[in-house]
C-alpha cells in the first residue's frame, strides 16, 4: 500500500512548530480512528510543494487560493478552510495588510503604487492577487514588483528601504508582529477586501468528509495554549466557486 502524504506548510514558523505538531498528533489519531492511514509526523521539507499538492497520494495539505484557482482546482478536492477570526472578515476569509514606512504613510496611494513593490511570489493571493485587485478597483496602475520569496522578506524589504510598499497576508502580519515586533514600526495604510483564506486540500477523488470531521475533533482536543498559538477558531467549508470567482492577476514578468 502506498503511504499517504500530509503537510501543513503555511504559517509554520519555528516558534509555532510545537503547537503545530501537537495539533497534527491529535489530527493523525482522529484520522486513524476513521480508518485513514495518516502519517506519523509532518515533513518539513517544502522544496517540492507542487509535487505534493498534485500527488494522488495526498491526504492533506494547505495551499493558497491563487494556486488553487490557477492550477490546482481540477486536480484536488477542497476539505476545509481554517478560520482565524480576522476583523471585518467572514469566517474562513482573510485579507492583506498594505504596509509602508512611517515616513511614507501620508503619501497618496497613487504615488506609493508607482514606487518599489515587494511581493512574496507571483502565485500569491495575499501578496500579489489582492494587491492587484485593490489597485485596479481604484483606477490606479501598479509598478512591476520584485519577488522576495516570502511575506516576512517583503516586510523587511520595506523596513530596510529596499521597497516602499508590500501586501502582507493578514494572518502572517499577526505572526510577524508577535515574533518579529520590530516590523511593527511599519505603517499599515490599508487592508484589501476579504477573500477566501488558504484552503486545506486532499487528492482528487478522496472523500473529504472524514477528514473534515477529524479536523474538528483534533481542534476540540487541542489544549488551549496550543489553540491560542495557532490562532485557529474553527474550520469552515467555502465552495470552490467562491475561490474561482476571483480574477487571475497579471504575470509580473510580463509587466512593463
Amino acid at each position: 500500500m502506498t503511504a499517504l502524504h500530509a503537510s501543513l506548510p503555511m504559517y509554520d514558523r519555528p516558534e509555532m512548530r510545537a503547537a503545530t505538531d501537537a495539533f497534527w498528533a491529535r489530527l493523525r489519531d482522529a484520522l486513524r480512528a476513521r480508518g485513514i492511514d495518516a502519517p506519523e509526523a509532518l515533513p518539513r521539507d517544502q522544496r517540492r510543494p507542487w509535487a505534493l499538492w498534485q500527488s494522488p497520494d495526498l491526504l492533506l495539505s494547505q495551499t493558497c487560493g491563487l494556486p488553487l484557482r490557477a492550477r490546482l482546482h481540477d486536480r484536488v478536492q477542497l476539505v476545509a478552510t481554517p478560520d482565524f477570526g480576522h476583523p471585518d472578515c467572514p469566517p474562513g476569509y482573510y485579507n492583506s495588510v498594505l504596509v509602508t514606512r512611517r515616513d511614507l504613510a501620508d503619501r497618496p496611494l497613487a504615488e506609493l503604487v508607482k514606487m518599489r513593490i515587494a511581493m512574496n511570489e507571483a502565485l500569491s493571493q495575499s501578496g500579489w492577487g489582492a494587491l492587484c485587485r485593490f489597485v485596479q478597483d481604484r483606477g490606479l496602475t501598479l509598478a512591476r514588483p520584485a519577488a522576495t520569496g516570502g511575506h516576512a522578506f517583503s516586510a523587511r524589504a520595506v523596513l530596510e528601504g529596499r521597497a516602499e510598499l508590500a501586501a502582507i497576508d493578514a494572518q502572517t502580519w499577526r505572526l510577524l508582529l508577535r515574533y518579529e515586533p520590530e516590523l511593527g514600526t511599519l505603517a499599515e495604510i490599508a487592508r484589501t477586501d476579504p477573500t477566501p483564506a488558504l484552503p486545506l486540500i486532499t487528492a482528487k477523488g478522496r472523500d473529504p468528509e472524514p477528514i473534515f470531521s477529524a479536523l474538528q475533533s483534533a481542534l476540540a482536543a487541542l489544549p488551549a495554549p496550543d489553540r491560542e498559538t495557532l490562532g485557529i477558531r474553527g474550520f469552515v467549508r467555502i465552495p470552490l466557486a467562491d475561490y474561482m470567482a476571483l480574477p487571475i492577476p497579471p504575470n509580473p514578468d510580463e509587466m512593463p
